[in-house]
């Protein structure tokens, strides 16, 4: 079954192309502006690369967030419109999910976590033992953050992914091991839908904080 995948969430845009578990083709480009131009030529040069028709492509996947608002919805829509034109199901994977799994493939350690700097002195954080997901993506404090890491892992290693990994790593009562991975990448999003059971119903954006902009009061 050929599956295509992407990410645009973060600081990168990324392009898988799999075939079960073989992968035909992939792009990784680290950038922090200029997803909504890059995304469709790069994904238009992962099926050249592996000579696929879009109707050979049985199923997608996509990051859902958390992430960058403009960044999530680059992703969600391309890939929304992919489903629809296609009439194939479409699976959202999370940013943290995706880096703690590569994060755990790296290093060979059964539990994973990625942290990533939320701004405002937070960071999202999800943590992994395996395929199980132990704390869900959330936001908090990097001390609440490993706090809760600590709690739930005790004294076993464990490997950290995202832009906040060093700095919990200083904080972090027990072992860890900080891994070179900072954004998901679409082959892990890839890999990690192709687990996941097929739903009919589209991924939603997973938004971790309220808007900035609030709608104004209705005058009394």
């Amino acid at each position: 079954m050929k599956l295509l995948a992407v990410d645009t969430a973060l600081g990168a845009c990324s392009c898988a192309l799999m075939d079960d578990a073989r992968v035909l083709a992939h792009r990784f480009e680290v950038m922090e502006r200029g997803h909504a131009e890059r995304l469709a030529p790069m994904v238009q040069e992962v099926m050249a690369d592996a000579g696929v028709e879009f109707a050979q492509v049985a199923r997608l996947a996509v990051t859902t967030g958390p992430g960058t608002f403009t960044g999530q919805r680059v992703g969600l829509s391309f890939m929304r419109g992919m489903r629809v034109a296609l009439k194939i199901p479409l699976t959202g994977v999370t940013t943290l999910e995706a880096m703690a799994r590569a994060a755990m493939a790296q290093t060979g350690q059964p539990f994973g976590a990625a942290l990533h700097d939320a701004k405002r002195n937070e960071v999202y954080v999800e943590l992994l033992n395996g395929d199980v997901t132990m704390i869900s993506a959330r936001i908090a404090t990097l001390e609440e953050a490993v706090a809760a890491l600590s709690e739930a892992v005790g004294n076993a290693p464990l490997c950290l992914a995202g832009t906040a990994a060093q700095a919990a790593s200083v904080l972090y009562p027990g072992a860890t091991t900080v891994t070179d991975i900072r954004q998901p990448d679409a082959l892990w999003v890839g890999r990690i839908a192709r687990t996941k059971e097929v739903t009919a119903e589209a991924p939603a954006p997973l938004y971790l904080r309220p808007p900035d902009a609030k709608l104004p009061a209705p005058r009394p």
